[in-house]
């Protein structure tokens, strides 16, 4: 992943990640798991549901200290199985 998050942003910062996946219960669950295993911390994520509710909207506010660090939790979040989008 090639960004420009260094140019952008002064780190270390606390940058809100939204992700986007599958309504299903383990979805909060999976991203806190995935986002303690990089940037540990007391997470308490704000879950919205879509018009239909086939989709939960998830928002969370985290501290990263590195283009590298921001770059491996946008990738690590993808690859989870029921995440459609991070933002």
């Amino acid at each position: 992943m090639d960004t420009r998050f260094d140019e952008l942003l002064d780190f270390p910062t606390h940058q809100t990640f939204k992700i986007m996946g599958v309504a299903h219960e383990d979805l909060p669950e999976q991203v806190i798991s995935c986002l303690q295993q990089h940037a540990p911390g007391d997470y308490v994520p704000a879950i919205k549901p879509s018009s239909k509710g086939s989709y939960h909207s998830l928002s969370l506010s985290v501290r990263v200290t590195s283009k590298e660090h921001m770059e491996t939790i946008y990738t690590e979040l993808a690859k989870l199985e029921l995440v459609r989008v991070v933002l």
